[in-house]
């Protein structure tokens, strides 16, 4: 059957289905507020074996050696590992030579998949609002004062969506708790103590009052997945950190989000040293680039799966952190709206023999979608919990709660 789709945000999710769509012969328009792809939050994503089936199924072999080409492949890493406020060692995460996940850099992620829809894809269109035509049609209204109408309107546009909001009658997501600050940090800018203590592997501190740093090691050139110069895209060219700072929510943490660059890190020290962090562990912090220092705020949607995307299905429906917004702190975010992506795909190709009607389509990929969401969240929020309940320093008793948490983010990776 013909039928024209219109998405609603050009984050991954939004593109991953504009590139399916488009490659499997759908009329399709994805439109996005950002005017440069290029211009986007976050440094890098977990692409688990699973995301990266569902990616292959929706861009050409090309895009994915591309993309693999720009990844830090995990199995090349050291096992992660867990250190208090003080640097002292606690254990470690599971083995990852087993691991096909991938680590890439954020913006290269969205270019190519932005590139692999091509001229479908429209920027600086900012939607306002969704509703449906006098012949029952969704119609999309964007900030101009323009609108389109299609077949099927997706939201794919974050936390705050526009179509979610409007499906859900409500918000869809709530502050998880947690404020978020991060940063990029050249290895070879840290102290040769520092480099061997971090080493080429992820890492995770936590201290008293909530307070804690994830460090993740990305190298798209030396720890390349796949073995093709030629072909890297990556934004990052050599060994980086890439680190986050979590702070329980509060006032004085959500005045720091008004805070950029310099002031911004001055003030991440500052809190960590009130909390008692010795210097050598937030040499990461202070030696980063401070134009790289950003503030966010985690959202979380319901761990229920029943709780999500609670509509009946129809000619409008969403897709990742749209439905399920997700706190990166499992890092499959970006992998569950990617395999949402492509799942929703697999139920509009099952209507084109008159056997399936759109609704029966979509409410089963809602059903699928639901169940995701609600591991992926379940996964990410133990690690939430974990930070906010720690009162003091993490020891033994909470490395154990932690090491099965990073086992069970592996098996899942898989």
């Amino acid at each position: 059957m013909s039928m024209r789709v219109v998405v609603v945000g050009g984050g991954i999710g939004g593109l991953a289905l504009g590139a399916g769509l488009r490659r499997s012969g759908y009329e399709v328009a994805v439109f996005d507020r950002d005017t440069d792809v290029a211009a986007t939050g976050g440094y890098h994503i977990t692409l688990d074996q699973r995301a990266q089936s569902a990616l292959g199924r929706l861009v050409p072999p090309e895009v994915m050696r591309r993309l693999l080409a720009s990844g830090s492949a995990l199995r090349l890493r050291e096992r992660d590992a867990f250190w208090d406020r003080r640097g002292r060692l606690l254990g470690y995460g599971p083995d990852l030579a087993g691991s096909a996940s991938i680590d890439v850099d954020r913006i290269t992620l969205r270019t190519l998949l932005a590139e692999a829809v091509g001229e479908d894809l429209h920027l600086g269109r900012d939607a306002s609002g969704v509703g449906y035509d006098e012949h029952g049609m969704p119609r999309v209204a964007f900030a101009d004062g323009t609108s389109v109408t299609a077949d099927l309107v997706v939201g794919a546009d974050g936390t705050h969506s526009v179509i979610a909001r409007h499906l859900a009658a409500g918000p869809t997501n709530r502050p998880a708790g947690l404020i978020g600050f991060s940063g990029r940090t050249q290895r070879a800018d840290l102290s040769a103590a520092e480099q061997q203590r971090l080493g080429s592997r992820s890492t995770m501190g936590i201290g008293p009052r909530g307070a804690a740093l994830y460090v993740g090691f990305l190298d798209p050139v030396g720890n390349a997945a796949l073995d093709a110069p030629e072909l890297r895209r990556s934004v990052t060219t050599g060994p980086t950190y890439i680190w986050g700072a979590m702070f329980p929510e509060s006032a004085r943490t959500e005045s720091l989000r008004d805070l950029r660059g310099t002031q911004l890190q001055t003030a991440l020290l500052d809190r960590f040293r009130d909390r008692r962090w010795t210097d050598h562990t937030l040499e990461v912090i202070a030696r980063a680039d401070p134009a790289s220092v950003a503030a966010f705020r985690f959202n979380a949607a319901s761990t229920r799966a029943a709780d999500l995307a609670p509509w009946n299905a129809g000619r409008i429906t969403a897709l990742g952190d749209a439905v399920h917004a997700t706190p990166p702190t499992a890092g499959m975010g970006a992998g569950a709206a990617i395999q949402d992506a492509a799942d929703l795909l697999d139920r509009l190709d099952t209507i084109s023999d008159g056997t399936t009607t759109l609704a029966d389509a979509i409410g089963h990929f809602e059903a699928r979608m639901r169940q995701r969401g609600s591991e992926v969240l379940t996964m990410a929020m133990k690690t939430v919990r974990l930070i906010l309940v720690t009162d003091t320093p993490l020891g033994a008793v909470a490395t154990a709660v932690a090491t099965p948490i990073m086992a069970a983010a592996a098996r899942l990776r898989r």
